[in-house]
């Protein structure tokens, strides 16, 4: 009778860690196992995997509209959710409400926590109706009030009676989608014009050379002034958004195009370009086959560090006016609202759209680190 062949067994921890001390293994797998080892990158990693998490689920994690004002509660403060022991039938979670106050030199309206008013909240809450990605139409959030002609406040409202949590959850999704598809247009130019100027090099080398330094010399900041003036004002809020990522990625390929022009000066000259060459390849499946699968460990590193840099272009641009403008909700724009020192010495909490950014653009800069370090796994 035929014997049936067993499955090798997994390797053991111990048995991995002298695979990749040897250099055994897929180059994934090798970096892979050096990655896991950068705690801060893997920490890292869980951040921006949660960050987009939201951007993919911001109507129902959003506890209402961005939209959605209160004329009664201007620059309420926010609102902390507290839980309720003295019940019998189990735990209850509330927030306080508000009490509403005037000042007596200024005549304004100022809004302090009562607690002594008490607004019953629960998960999975009845509010504002949506359509979840655009398709399924539902009305319930992850978190807000029992009552839905009531609506709680977690961070607060801005000047005009909006909820800043859901404004800073439904601006995830233009502020870090900004930066992948600028990003992802990014990586065509850079790899286009990085590969043909380290592969043929000659005057076509000299060419985008002299074009990438021009683009670099140029400041920052003059370059967005003058790009934004071309975009017309009376664009809608989604054309302005692809405006602007077609600003960024303009900016945004130089860097890559000269790692990508680094790497194929390197690799031109290896064994097995030349072996591909003799054996008859052509240009093109010698770079996309051979060349760009070797590097594209570097490339991937480099792209991750890409990404925060074009959060944070945007970002300055709308905090600057010259990106998207209201009613588009970003970071950027929910970041106008402290430009006054006044609103915010009144209303602190219209800073934490930049707490946001600053998060995030730390999370996948200690991710780029760790995918940096793990793009060589052979080097200990």
């Amino acid at each position: 009778m035929p014997t049936r062949t067993s499955k090798p067994p997994a390797p053991t921890a111990g048995e991995e860690d002298i695979d990749a001390a040897a250099g055994r293994g897929s180059p994934w797998r090798l970096v892979w196992r050096k990655f896991r080892k950068h705690k801060l990158a893997v920490a890292g990693a869980v951040v921006v995997l949660c960050a987009y998490l939201v951007v993919v689920f911001a109507e129902f994690l959003a506890p209402g509209s961005p939209s959605a004002g209160d004329a009664k509660h201007t620059y309420a403060p926010p609102q902390t959710v507290k839980v309720d022991l003295s019940r019998d039938d189990g735990l209850r979670l509330y927030v306080n409400g508000y009490r509403t106050v005037r000042d007596e030199e200024t005549f304004e309206q100022i809004h302090t926590v009562d607690p002594r008013q008490r607004v019953p909240v629960r998960f999975l809450a009845r509010g504002d109706s949506y359509r979840l990605w655009g398709l399924i139409p539902w009305d319930r959030h992850l978190i807000g009030s029992a009552d839905p002609d009531t609506r709680v406040y977690l961070l607060g409202t801005d000047r005009s009676g909006r909820d800043v949590l859901s404004r800073i959850v439904h601006g995830s999704r233009v502020s870090l989608s900004i930066g992948l598809i600028g990003v992802a247009v990014s990586f065509l130019l850079g790899l286009l014009f990085g590969g043909v100027s380290g592969y043929f090099g000659g005057t076509p080398d000299t060419l985008i050379q002299r074009v990438i330094e021009f683009l670099m010399a140029i400041p920052t900041l003059p370059l967005w002034l003058s790009l934004s003036a071309a975009v017309p004002a009376d664009w809608g809020p989604m054309t302005r958004y692809f405006a602007i990522t077609t600003i960024l990625s303009v900016i945004g390929w130089t860097g890559l195009a000269r790692v990508v022009r680094g790497r194929f000066l390197s690799l031109r000259e290896e064994d097995f370009v030349t072996a591909a060459r003799l054996d008859g390849c052509g240009r093109g499946r010698i770079i996309f086959r051979h060349m760009v699968p070797s590097m594209s460990s570097h490339v991937i590193a480099s792209l991750t560090m890409a990404v925060p840099a074009m959060i944070l272009g945007e970002t300055a641009m709308s905090f600057l006016g010259l990106g998207l403008q209201s009613p588009a909700v970003s970071w950027g724009v929910l970041l106008q609202e402290a430009q006054n020192v006044r609103t915010v010495e009144t209303a602190p909490w219209l800073l934490l759209p930049g707490v946001a950014v600053f998060v995030t653009v730390l999370a996948m800069n200690f991710v780029g680190d760790g995918l940096r370090d793990s793009a060589d796994p052979y080097k200990q």
